[in-house]
């Protein structure tokens, strides 16, 4: 527990001067890595509770705290409700596994390692074929500023509009980082949503919540014109929801939840 930073005192999310979680700290690289690793189980178990598989498709990493050109991964081919921390896989940009004794997704090893690699304050990275993101994805448009929630990625995510088929080679991971760029998201084109974030919390938060964004904005557009939220007032909300700290926070209530339903999780 801590006293909340001015800057969410100041945008009004919390009162001054009282205390509430914050994101924690480490006397070891090892505690680090424990918990990096049980953040990101967690994660899999979220986003098989929304029902965000599709085969085995999809992935999330997570850098390692002492070796940051490595980042952990799910096992090829497992299902994210059964993801447990000490079933994930180890691996580095150049593909190789170096912890664990099941194959990587070659297309999670292309985009992550390119993700990773252009941006080193992405600890996390988040993608799957959610029914939603993949559905918006086939429009090629960006998420439009029509509800508070999709204000968190206004001016703050990018489309990626060169869809090649299953990502093989690393050249288009490299675009998809590109593409990509400073934002915290990138719509795929024909393919889903990526959302990256400073923890494994913010990663899978933006992308939970961009999934229903982009479910939002489908249920809108089909029974008629939504109205915009004009720029200035999107703006000033992204800048209430959509930092690093308040990623990782709104994401608080899933992980209590998922603790407490699969607590085998830590395995």
């Amino acid at each position: 527990m801590s006293t909340p930073p001015s800057d969410l005192a100041a945008a009004g999310l919390v009162q001054a001067g009282v205390t509430l979680p914050m994101p924690p700290t480490f006397d070891t690289v090892e505690a680090e890595r424990r918990y990096r690793k049980e953040q990101l189980a967690a994660g899999f178990r979220l986003f098989g509770k929304f029902g965000f598989s599709e085969g085995v498709a999809g992935h999330i990493t997570v850098r390692d705290p002492e070796h940051p050109a490595q980042f952990w991964v799910n096992p090829f081919g497992m299902a994210f409700s059964q993801i447990r921390a000490s079933d994930l896989i180890l691996v580095d940009h150049d593909g190789a596994v170096l912890h664990g004794d099941r194959p990587v997704n070659r297309a999670a090893f292309v985009i992550h390692s390119q993700v990773h690699a252009a941006r080193p304050d992405a600890v996390a990275a988040a993608h799957s074929h959610s029914l939603h993101g993949k559905a918006f994805s086939s429009l090629g448009i960006p998420l439009a500023p029509i509800t508070q929630d999709a204000c968190a990625f206004f001016e703050d995510h990018a489309v990626y509009s060169d869809y090649r088929g299953v990502v093989n080679e690393t050249e288009e991971g490299k675009r998809i980082a590109a593409a990509l760029g400073s934002h915290k998201a990138v719509i795929l084109q024909n393919h889903g949503l990526l959302t990256v974030g400073q923890s494994v919390a913010e990663a899978v938060w933006w992308f939970v919540t961009m999934e229903r964004s982009c479910q939002a904005q489908l249920l809108a557009m089909a029974a008629g014109e939504p109205r915009l939220i004009d720029q200035e007032t999107a703006l000033t909300t992204r800048g209430q929801i959509g930092s690093h700290l308040a990623g990782w926070f709104q994401a608080r209530p899933l992980w209590d939840q998922i603790v407490a339903s699969d607590p085998d999780l830590f395995d």
